[in-house]
């Protein structure tokens, strides 16, 4: 297979899949949270993520709209940043740039070429953080499963496998509210729900962990 190089629209996740070569994206437009084997990190302009041939791998547009340059390849030259998330020089950008203003869907080899030799160029990429990707749907089930319990901040994140100080900075990262509001949010919803299909004040406060039904009361007014 020789370099193939594209500008692709990413949205809603496919699904986790794998494929039999390496696929290169570069974070060009808006933000995509990419998972490679359980590791997940958002990928944005700057950014450039190696996935290794087998890997299992998903991602999904965070907002409405994500573009990136994608390289499907089987250089072996990309072995040494398998599984890596890289920061570009700006020179990189500024051919990023060049090509975007192409406005081509399928792009030179000559381009692929150059992207693809600026890995193996230490001064055109460095390391950039890679994280856990938090499952926020499987974490909404468990914690609705679970609304009658204590659920404090170490609770949530001993259930994503991280500290709580990492969990604290990740839910106001990625959902917009603090772990306890979050929580709130979680139980405040339920209970509108059951209160709707006629359940009693009483049973619902039991259920969502509030001390008692008029603290549920007042919780819905406000």
């Amino acid at each position: 297979m020789s370099a193939s190089l594209s500008l692709r629209r990413y949205g809603p996740s496919p699904g986790s899949h794998s494929h039999d070569h390496f696929q290169v994206l570069w974070g060009w437009r808006g933000a995509l949270e990419l998972d490679i084997e359980g590791r997940g990190a958002r990928m944005s302009a700057g950014r450039v993520a190696v996935i290794p041939p087998g890997a299992r791998h998903d991602f999904q547009a965070a907002g409405q709209r994500s573009e990136c340059f994608v390289i499907d390849s089987e250089a072996s030259s990309l072995e040494p940043h398998a599984g890596r998330v890289l920061q570009c020089a700006p020179a990189v950008q500024h051919l990023l740039r060049f090509l975007a203003q192409r406005g081509d869907v399928l792009l030179p080899d000559a381009a692929a070429q150059l992207l693809l030799a600026s890995l193996c160029d230490a001064s055109s990429v460095s390391a950039a953080r890679i994280r856990r990707r938090i499952d926020w749907d499987a974490l909404d089930a468990w914690v609705d499963a679970h609304l009658a319990e204590p659920l404090t901040v170490a609770v949530l994140a001993a259930r994503v496998h991280l500290s709580a100080t990492q969990f604290a900075a990740r839910c106001v990262d990625e959902t917009g509210l603090s772990a306890m509001a979050y929580v709130r949010e979680r139980r405040l919803a339920a209970a509108r729900r059951w209160r709707a299909q006629g359940l009693a004040v009483a049973t619902i406060a039991e259920c969502c962990g509030y001390r008692s039904p008029s603290a549920l009361t007042a919780a819905l007014r406000r």
